[in-house]
């Protein structure tokens, strides 16, 4: 797994990436080739895993998950709960761990690279207040643009209705990083919160 050592290295900045093969070897700062498809995997579900297929079908080439131990809004995770999480890619994919919860960091740890996510995250990404102000968000696009970067979006169900790429508003100029993922390549209309809610109902029950 990972230690705490490893981890108090990722929290400061020592080292920008640990990934973990299937087999569990790590590799300091040499993330596997291919796209990154970025999130907490609380839990790691099927829809996680179909928009990594859909995207390795677009561009045939590989798809690997970034766990991010640091997140905006919530702060650092603990070392028992990254463990758990970490637990559910042994012996079936790479995990990448790294503490760039905002996506201009994930640029300067993945230059070139592209990101998959789905239309909730990139709801935000385009947003400007999550930025402080329109300026703030532009600058973060251009150095994403200038990070050879860019973004597959799938769409989401969201109080019935299912959003897509279509529904954003891209920042004028950056239209071109992002590209959608094709609803009969992937949709899947339970997101991660209702997941973690059925499994608490079914403790409950059992």
């Amino acid at each position: 797994m990972i230690n705490a050592a490893e981890l108090s290295d990722i929290l400061s900045g020592r080292v920008g990436s640990i990934t973990i093969t299937p087999t569990g070897e790590r590799r300091i700062d040499d993330p596997p080739p291919g796209a990154i498809l970025p999130g907490s995997f609380n839990p790691l579900h099927a829809g996680h895993l179909g928009m990594q297929r859909a995207v390795v079908i677009m561009t045939g080439k590989p798809v690997h998950f970034e766990l991010t131990v640091r997140n905006a809004d919530k702060g650092e995770l603990a070392l028992e709960e990254i463990e758990r999480r970490i637990a559910q890619f042994q012996h079936r994919h790479h995990v990448i761990l790294a503490a760039a919860p905002l996506f201009v960091q994930k640029a300067r740890l993945y230059p070139g690279r592209a990101f998959v996510l789905g239309y909730d995250t990139a709801l935000r990404l385009v947003t400007p207040r999550y930025y402080g102000d329109e300026a703030a968000m532009f600058a973060a696009f251009a150095e994403l643009a200038a990070a050879g970067c860019r973004f597959f979006v799938a769409g989401r169900q969201i109080n019935g209705r299912f959003y897509t790429l279509a529904d954003l508003q891209l920042p004028a100029g950056y239209e071109q990083l992002f590209t959608p993922i094709p609803e009969d390549l992937f949709r899947r209309d339970i997101s991660s919160t209702e997941l973690r809610a059925q499994r608490e109902r079914e403790r409950g029950s059992s």
